[in-house]
């Protein structure tokens, strides 16, 4: 049972790490470049942003194909200058995670920063500190609660992803087989001790997970 198990956790584990990290650096710049500056078609960039935490992850996923695919413009690129195909990967299945967990990273990113004190921020400022100096001395440290709380939600989400995973990363066992995707195929054949064993080893990991964000995230981004 265990040797059924580790490969698609482990898998999990590795494509939710690579996802989460590509997140929070995307997500936490543009969190903070939202919260800081305004412009017309502000509204446009924040809901597309959003927009993959109400599409079906298969819509995503089609997206993500004819983008990726060897027939999408960024995909034939790749292939072409560097020989990198990310259909059928485990890169692809980061990819398809790190669009899915954006979201929670960006919109934990956005709040946390905007309840930053503007006034510690111009102090700073004054004080001869440059922009980057006063992001990463005054904004970051004080956003960071929220923004790992956010992380780890993004974490969570990406450790369960399933559709759009599933279309861009098939189904290879040892390869691009995780977790979530294990337990579809596992029901699908009626080996239903084994999906117990794989629901009852994802849910227990998501609950610790999301218990800890909830202890990491300061009160006023719950209310959000």
């Amino acid at each position: 049972m265990i040797t059924q198990l580790a490969p698609a956790f482990l898998l999990s584990l590795k494509v939710a790490s690579w996802a989460c990290l590509i997140a929070l650096v995307i997500g936490v710049l543009l969190g903070y470049t939202l919260a800081h500056w305004r412009w017309r078609g502000q509204a446009l960039l924040d809901s597309l942003l959003l927009l993959p935490m109400v599409l079906p992850p298969t819509v995503l996923g089609y997206y993500l194909l004819v983008v990726l695919g060897r027939q999408g413009w960024l995909g034939q690129w790749l292939e072409s200058w560097f020989g990198v195909r990310l259909i059928f990967t485990w890169q692809g299945a980061v990819i398809a995670a790190s669009v899915i967990a954006l979201p929670l990273v960006y919109k934990s990113a956005r709040a946390a920063f905007e309840s930053v004190d503007t006034q510690l921020e111009q102090t700073a400022q004054s004080l001869g500190l440059s922009a980057c100096a006063v992001f990463f001395r005054v904004s970051l440290p004080l956003a960071s609660r929220g923004i790992l709380a956010g992380g780890l939600l993004a974490f969570t989400r990406a450790f369960g992803e399933f559709g759009a995973t599933l279309m861009i990363a098939g189904s290879i066992p040892g390869q691009t087989q995780t977790l979530s995707i294990a337990v579809y195929e596992a029901v699908q054949a009626g080996q239903d001790t084994l999906a117990a064993w794989l629901v009852a080893l994802m849910s227990l990991t998501c609950i610790s997970l999301l218990l800890l964000a909830q202890r990491l995230m300061p009160r006023a981004l719950r209310q959000i």
